[in-house]
């Protein structure tokens, strides 16, 4: 048997030669970035408040993560409003699906407490705007309407079945004059 010439391979060899080098890593397309939930998230925030600023509306965001609503709205004044009456700012949570199941789009409408979900309560938030993301389609549902539910499902603009929240989509008049829902 012949001897080979040269170090054999993992013997005598530093450890960084040892071991083949990684590659490093390329840093993730904006893409990429966009795939996790927190980043669709925030993409569908600033989709909702370039949308609402279209519709009229004043845009707040709340100083970081800790309140239970996303954006803060001010609707515009009607031509018809007294001048001393100011609407009540209205307090959004934006949710977002981008995939089917079972021909349906599943959005979460609850926040964790401990471990469990919990579904939002009136002294949180006013309206809950689900943004359906390879539609472009948004549901303006006011949360009275869906009050202790924790999920959602929306069908597709193209299916033959009626989507049980048919009437909420595109509702932009609804955060306007929220129909008499009272606010905590």
């Amino acid at each position: 048997m012949r001897r080979r010439k040269g170090p054999s391979p993992g013997r005598n060899q530093r450890p960084a030669q040892a071991l083949p080098t990684p590659a490093t890593p390329r840093p993730k397309t904006p893409f990429e970035r966009e795939q996790t939930t927190k980043r669709r998230g925030e993409i569908s925030e600033l989709a909702f408040a370039l949308a609402a600023a279209r519709q009229g509306f004043g845009i707040s965001r709340p100083y970081g993560d800790s309140e239970r609503y996303d954006i803060i709205l001010d609707p515009p004044r009607s031509a018809s409003a007294d001048d001393h009456t100011r609407p009540r700012l209205i307090r959004v949570q934006v949710k977002s699906s981008a995939h089917l199941l079972f021909g349906q789009y599943h959005v979460t409408v609850q926040r964790k407490v401990n471990g469990r979900t919990v579904p939002y309560t009136l002294s949180e938030i006013d309206f809950i705007a689900a943004y359906i993301i390879p539609e472009d389609s948004w549901f303006i549902i006011p949360l009275a309407h869906i009050l202790g539910q924790t999920s959602l499902l929306f069908r597709p603009k193209k299916s033959r079945r009626p989507c049980p929240y048919a009437d909420y989509r595109e509702a932009w008049p609804r955060l306007r004059e929220p129909d008499g829902l009272e606010f905590a």
